[in-house]
């Protein structure tokens, strides 16, 4: 099986483009073109930029884009600069990671509004529920009715004295 390289190489010349031309349509710099057919990675800073610049050649120069990333990935397993990095702790991954990554991509804007839009719901369903609690719950419910009878003392309440 021929490298990344060689398949990019060997597109573009089956295409009739020049490294420059390819250049030009893909406004990818010509030396990083060129790196690129040499299978020089190591002039990349980071190999995000190599995966970017080969899925852009890859499609303009229509190959079969999935085969030559997943082909690229190999071939940055393979150098030491670009290799995966060993994980940080030897510990397995708990429930409690995955939470914390997911949370770690909430949009706090939106997930303030979420929080926000829940409490009222909370609210109203508590207020529902302690209204329908309470007409249950009557008070006043043992008592039988009774008719008001005033208290014949006599007795009134003292007036006021008069202001002059």
């Amino acid at each position: 099986m021929s490298t990344v390289a060689e398949q990019l190489r060997a597109a573009r010349e089956a295409q009739k483009l020049t490294i420059q031309e390819l250049a030009e349509i893909t406004k990818i710099r010509s030396d990083h073109i060129r790196a690129l057919e040499e299978g020089n990675f190591n002039i990349f800073s980071a190999p995000v930029y190599i995966r970017g610049f080969v899925r852009t050649c890859s499609t303009l120069l229509k190959l079969d884009v999935p085969q030559v990333m997943s082909n690229l990935e190999a071939e940055l397993g393979q150098t030491v600069k670009f290799r995966e990095p060993p994980p940080l702790t030897a510990q397995p991954k708990t429930p409690i990671d995955f939470v914390m990554l997911q949370l770690s991509k909430v949009n706090l804007r939106r997930g303030a509004m979420i929080l926000g839009a829940l409490a009222v719901v909370v609210v109203v369903i508590l207020a529902v529920a302690l209204s329908q609690r309470a007409r249950h719950n009557d008070p006043l419910a043992g008592i039988k009715p009774a008719v008001y009878q005033p208290s014949n003392s006599g007795e009134t309440l003292p007036l006021p004295p008069p202001h002059h």
